[in-house]
């Protein structure tokens, strides 16, 4: 998609309901829809974090930017995401939290970035944490710096590609609830993306795709 037309849809985008649930549901893994059908998460003690959701030009083309995270001891270790991290204490917003992150993490100076507005947030029951996303954009094209201690390597995600309803597939994954299992996933190049992410993603799939 030609970047100049998403900047034309953005006011559309800011008045746009978020489907919530509705569109995290389709990329769910099952086992998790179990353990949180019954759960009250705000009676939980919870880890926060929040994540960006960076839009920018490519040769003018709109692109999402991923990341896959270097492999270390823990439940989401060398999975893809959106750049972000856990909420500091002197963090003042998960707004904040979402551009302080992407910045660390990416090296995308946090004053280039444009917030459209918040999406629905997304509880991880393996790690504890309650994600809150954000959509953002950037006017021009970005450089990555990535974080050699984080980020195993950047994907450029074409809208278009991302839009695309082929890239939704089943695949047979290890997950912290079973050692494989059929899940729902984006398939991007040779990456699958699955779980939180992918339930994020799908949630800005269903809003793009009723606006544009």
């Amino acid at each position: 998609m030609d970047f100049d037309k998403f900047r034309e849809y953005i006011p559309k985008i800011l008045t746009q309901s978020l489907p919530g649930e509705t569109s995290h549901f389709k990329m769910a893994p099952p086992e998790r829809m179990e353990i949180v059908k019954n759960l009250k998460i705000d009676t939980l003690q919870l880890r926060k974090a929040a994540v960006m959701m960076l839009v920018y030009p490519k040769n003018n083309q709109s692109h999402l930017v991923l990341i896959v995270r270097n492999s270390y001891k823990g439940v989401h270790s060398s999975q893809i995401a959106f750049p972000g991290g856990k909420v500091e204490p002197d963090d003042f917003s998960f707004e904040y939290t979402a551009l302080r992150e992407t910045e660390e993490e990416i090296g995308v100076d946090k004053e280039s970035i444009e917030i459209i507005k918040p999406f629905s947030r997304v509880y991880i029951p393996p790690s504890n944490f309650l994600v809150y996303p954000f959509l953002g954009y950037s006017e021009t094209e970005l450089y990555f710096t990535p974080s050699e201690r984080e980020v195993a390597a950047i994907i450029e995600l074409p809208l278009d590609v991302f839009l695309d309803e082929a890239t939704i597939v089943v695949q047979s994954m290890p997950t912290s609830y079973s050692e494989s299992i059929e899940v729902p996933t984006f398939k991007i190049g040779d990456h699958y993306v699955w779980g939180a992410t992918a339930m994020m993603l799908s949630e800005l799939k269903d809003v793009l795709k009723s606006v544009f």
